[in-house]
């Protein structure tokens, strides 16, 4: 199988059945969450009440992280997948029969939407699972010298599910109503619920099987700390997503600050989407890993640059290709950190190392939109994007200065040494 193949790992056919469950998993899932979000303000005609739907998505998924981390290392990694799917779809079932309009009739207002957070809440947890388990269960299916290629691929199925999923929600939503679209939102999950059983079980490569919590979980935090390759790209994606999180402003922009209305908010979210998947597409004819850690920094960098010139600009094109560029070089970063995580992490400890890169980056993104809700209150719109991307370049500067290990880091080794082992 030659290395330089771009399609390398997609001739594994079991990492093509993976990557069907992962886009029909995100896929549903973020169709869920739109539909979700739709029918809870219908309900309450409160924007408050969306806010606490992800604050009980978030509150379960943060707090049970390292937990769960331990338990993926723990367990065989695709029947623990095909138990988070099973209860996935017990989600989706039971927000189904809460949308029957004969059951909204019967029930009381508040009756029905404690019932929807309660299950939001279970998705939380759910959700501490999906991520660990996903990152150890690739490096089970495709040999080290591909998790460049297999990253690439992973990352944008992913992609391209989570702009999909939302669209496609709105679209049944219009159509067919909020219980005919979670009708289909089940029916994916329990499709990628079969489809997981074509891959083989995998053997648990975890030596100290039946380890104390306490000490699992110190050992996998302190890896983490210890390696600082890893270290500094699970900050600098932390960092970029927290200050960085001009998406979450861009309602204001579309309509007080370019005036472009809805069909021009459409364009302006749909394009570091376009931007990232494109690049990662790229990717897996370009190789990345030599130079990795340079790379790295000046793809968050660009990142930051993107986000200021956005920030700054009142013509909606220069707009729309920052938001592009953006995409761009977040999708550069996306890649080269994945990539970094799965050479990086031993095969015994990938389900505790995912879990602290889920705590760290994934609670980010809810915590960015706190924070450009925050700073835009305090500074003012354009003050408050500019200051993140600021921020953002701070970040790179300081951890390229600090982190050696990073700034210098080059992967082709890994892979050679990855592949005179295979």
């Amino acid at each position: 199988m030659d290395k330089k193949d771009p399609y390398a790992s997609l001739r594994i056919k079991e990492f093509n059945i993976f990557l069907l469950v992962r886009f029909a998993l995100v896929f549903a899932w973020s169709m869920q969450f739109i539909i979700i979000e739709w029918q809870v303000y219908s309900i309450t005609k409160d924007p408050w009440s969306l806010g606490l739907i992800g604050a009980f998505e978030f509150l379960p998924a943060f707090s049970m992280a390292l937990f769960a981390g331990h338990i993926v290392d723990q367990k065989e990694k695709r029947n623990l997948l095909a138990l988070c799917i099973g209860a996935f779809s017990l989600i989706s079932l039971g927000l189904y029969f809460l949308t029957l309009p004969s059951f909204v009739e019967e029930w009381e207002t508040n009756t029905v939407l404690y019932a929807i957070y309660g299950l939001v809440f279970f998705g939380g947890f759910l959700r501490s699972f999906f991520g660990p388990t996903i990152f150890s269960l690739i490096a089970l299916i495709v040999p080290k010298k591909l998790y460049p290629n297999a990253a690439t691929w992973s990352s944008s199925t992913w992609q391209i599910a989570s702009v999909l999923g939302p669209a496609f929600a709105g679209y049944t939503i219009y159509l067919m109503g909020v219980n005919l679209s979670l009708c289909i939102v089940f029916g994916l999950v329990l499709f990628s619920l079969l489809m997981v059983f074509f891959i083989k079980r995998k053997p648990i490569m975890n030596p100290k099987k039946g380890e104390k919590i306490s000490k699992s979980l110190s050992e996998g935090i302190s890896f983490v700390f210890k390696t600082k390759a890893i270290l500094g790209a699970i900050t600098l994606d932390m960092i970029s997503v927290l200050f960085g999180g001009a998406i979450a402003l861009l309602p204001v922009f579309a309509q007080d600050i370019l005036q472009v209305g809805a069909k021009g908010f459409g364009v302006l979210r749909a394009a570091p989407a376009i931007g990232a998947f494109l690049t990662m597409l790229i990717t897996a004819y370009i190789p990345i890993s030599k130079n990795a850690g340079m790379k790295l920094l000046a793809a968050i960098f660009g990142f930051g640059v993107c986000i200021i010139v956005f920030g700054l600009s009142s013509i909606f094109w220069v707009s729309l290709l920052a938001l592009f560029f953006s995409g761009v070089t977040d999708g550069i970063s996306m890649v080269i950190r994945q990539t970094i995580l799965q050479l990086k992490t031993p095969d015994h400890m990938r389900g505790r190392v995912a879990s602290v890169n889920s705590m760290f980056v994934g609670s980010s993104n809810e915590l960015g939109a706190l924070e450009s809700g925050l700073t835009a209150k305090l500074m003012g719109t354009v003050t408050a994007v500019v200051f993140g991307g600021t921020m953002t370049l701070i970040t790179v500067v300081t951890t390229g200065v600090l982190n050696p290990t990073l700034r210098k880091l080059d992967l082709t080794k890994d892979l050679e040494a990855h592949e005179k082992i295979e």
